[in-house]
């Protein structure tokens, strides 16, 4: 844009109140918690939400009883979805190390300093990269910035009064309550363990031999599980839509009810699996897992990688086109003035380079600790600072494009990874300390790229706006620092909680990591040399049998192999319920300006019920970290009420929107792509 030929909705000579102490601590407040909940929901289910409309409609409702300025909300939205692009490179990395075996625990004294430097250096290189391009970049005319327009003419709305708000806390409210209700402490002599109203019991189907042919002991086996009663998968589905749904579930089936079996029905005395005649239930799910977790994942790792190279290549133009024009865009910003009003206001360049120097120094410091070596040290920090700042413009310049909800960060970290570990392979830093090293370059390298992607599309908004540069990047500076000093905790509790709870941790049924767990064993494979590489092949295999049969997304269908049945199966109901309510409102003799309503309406419930379920789960971890007991609600959940609430649920998520279709004269609000 042409700053001759562009006004901003409050322009630069106009004084109004934005960097306030209210409008900091409610964006801090929204930061640690919407960046926990996306950890919360980046572990279980592999993918994580945009925070920028949750933080736009609550920082509206909050700071509209002290009469804030729109420009104060806007601060406020900037702070607060700064926290869920840190816990994205957080989840994708940081339990890696801890699957890999690179940390020997994830206690305070092992995790705490790592996993908080790593999120903090990558947090601020982004912010100190985006901050060197960012006039050039949100002036670009070619660079159209979906969701930063949305988000803006959300703020805008917001200015006449707005129903999002009451849409949003009602639906974290009801989510909240949902889950609650669905998670019961159960206490007998033996053990002590957590069921959830959603596990509806599982249904053994056994395959050709059976107890009648005691001689064979093995029989193929597969669980099939009713979905969780799970208000954030239900509302992911709903999200991302029935056809991504379905591809996800898809891989589920393929997963437990073709492979499962027949490696355990072909392969089971090879693989030791012997079950007696008289096996229990419980024998052949043990049975099952095992093929699932040893077998079957590295299998759907493959799929993954061939997956995420896939998305590259897919977006190898405009990857290509970002790569030139951040080149172009340093020469530009490296020639351009200081300044002087208001709105064009940036942190000083020498404030930038003194900090990107300050920052490559800890990184040499930090991996030469990981790698035990100064020459693995100074490789590792010098190809994050070249591939951090390249791929952190290129984030930006995806995020312009298609915006941050589609942006491929863990293809991007992965492109790091690879190249990490060859080099690190390459001067002869291997084993454990080598995969350390490795992963500690891709955390940075993920945080950074995705902290610059959405701090250029809060930059955008404050340009259509009418904020000060400068106050926002100040306000990310601490809100990067504050989620970067307390997401260390949600993590804690979630991995730990779950120990106690009888899992392993990261990496199993509860918390599958699937990115972290994707990384984990490329750098054990390259660097470690532990990794089942046949298994892997079979999944890059498959990789390319799914693109040459035109599947849109083998990254997600090699993500639902990767889950457990239950998730998939209820991030496919969510999928459903999407189908059903776009049916209805087609079907309803609504006009654009009401059918954008229903949408906006949807995605606000949906995102409520996602986020009232982190919240109250990691209270619900909470309780499992310090080993409180839960009140007991039903010893044995009966399968009707859990029925009843899945029915429930679903009603919800239809009225609502449909009832937020409002009058056909309403003037249309702004759509939130998500």
């Amino acid at each position: 844009m042409n700053e001759k030929q562009y006004t901003p909705y409050v322009p630069q000579n106009v004084s109004m109140r934005e960097f306030t102490a209210r409008a900091l601590i409610l964006g801090l407040i929204m930061t640690v918690i919407l960046g926990a909940a996306n950890a919360y929901l980046g572990l279980r289910a592999g993918m994580t939400i945009a925070a920028t409309y949750p933080a736009a409609v609550i920082g509206m409702a909050i700071l509209r009883i002290w009469r804030a300025s729109i420009l104060e909300e806007n601060m406020a939205r900037t702070v607060g979805s700064i926290g869920e692009s840190v816990a994205a490179g957080a989840i994708f990395t940081i339990p890696a190390f801890v699957i890999s075996g690179a940390w020997p625990s994830f206690d305070f004294e092992h995790a705490y300093w790592p996993s908080t430097v790593l999120m903090m250096v990558g947090g601020v290189l982004g912010i100190l990269f985006v901050t060197l391009l960012r006039r050039v970049m949100v002036e670009d005319r070619e660079l159209p910035f979906p969701e930063s327009v949305a988000a803006s003419e959300i703020h805008k709305a917001g200015q006449h009064g707005s129903k999002a708000a009451g849409i949003l806390f009602s639906a974290m409210g009801f989510g909240a309550l949902i889950y609650s209700l669905g998670v019961v402490r159960v206490f007998s002599a033996s053990n002590d363990f957590m069921i959830r109203i959603g596990e509806l019991g599982s249904t053994l189907l056994r395959l050709g031999r059976t107890a009648e042919s005691p001689a064979i002991g093995v029989g193929g086996v597969t669980m099939i599980s009713a979905p969780n009663v799970s208000p954030a998968y239900l509302g992911v589905g709903y999200i991302i839509g029935p056809r991504l749904a379905a591809l996800n579930f898809s891989g589920g089936v393929v997963a437990w009810g073709l492979l499962v079996p027949l490696f355990i029905y072909f392969l089971g005395p090879q693989l030791q699996i012997t079950l007696p005649a008289d096996a229990t239930a419980e024998d052949w799910a043990g049975a099952a897992t095992s093929v699932w977790l040893n077998i079957v994942r590295p299998i759907a790792v493959g799929g993954m990688l061939v997956g995420a190279a896939y998305t590259l290549f897919r977006m190898r133009k405009s990857l290509g086109a970002g790569i030139r024009r951040s080149i172009s865009d340093l020469k530009k910003a490296s020639g351009q003035k200081q300044a002087t009003n208001r709105t064009e206001l940036d942190l000083g360049s020498r404030t930038v380079f003194l900090g990107l120097g300050a920052t490559l120094i800890c990184m040499v410091l930090l991996y030469t600790y990981f790698s035990g070596t100064l020459a693995g040290g100074v490789v590792a920090a010098l190809v994050m600072i070249v591939l951090g700042f390249f791929f952190a413009a290129v984030s930006g310049n995806l995020v312009g494009l298609i915006g941050s909800s589609n942006n491929p960060i863990s293809g991007l970290t992965l492109s790091t990874l690879i190249i990490a570990a060859l080099l690190m392979v390459s001067i002869g830093v291997s084993g454990i300390t080598g995969v350390a090293a490795v992963l500690g370059v891709a955390a940075v390298v993920c945080v950074s790229s995705a902290v610059a992607g959405e701090m250029l599309q809060d930059l955008k908004v404050g340009h259509i706006l009418g904020g000060t540069p400068r106050s926002m990047q100040i306000g990310d500076f601490i809100g990067v620092a504050a989620a970067s000093l307390l997401l260390y905790f949600p993590l804690l509790l979630l991995h730990q909680g779950n120990i106690n709870a009888g899992g392993t941790g990261f990496g199993d049924r509860a918390l599958s990591a699937p990115q972290a767990g994707l990384m984990a064993s490329l750098a054990q494979g390259i660097v470690g040399g532990d990794m089942p590489w046949p298994l892997v092949v079979v999944g890059i295999m498959m990789g390319f049998a799914l693109i040459m049969v035109q599947v849109r997304s083998p990254m997600l269908f090699a993500v639902g192999m990767y889950l457990p049945l239950e998730t998939t199966s209820a991030i496919f109901i969510g999928g459903v319920i999407r189908w059903i309510t776009d049916s209805m409102r087609e079907r309803r003799a609504f006009n654009e300006a009401q059918k954008a309503r229903v949408e906006n309406a949807g995605v606000l419930t949906a995102s409520g019920l996602i986020a009232g379920e982190a919240l109250m789960g990691l209270v619900v971890a909470t309780f499992r970290f310090f080993e409180w007991p839960l009140p007991v609600i039903f010893e044995h959940p009966p399968l009707l009420i859990a029925l009843a609430v899945l029915v429930l649920l679903g009603l919800v998520m239809v009225r609502v929107p449909l009832a937020n279709a409002g009058r056909p004269d309403e003037p249309a609000p702004p759509t939130a792509i998500m």
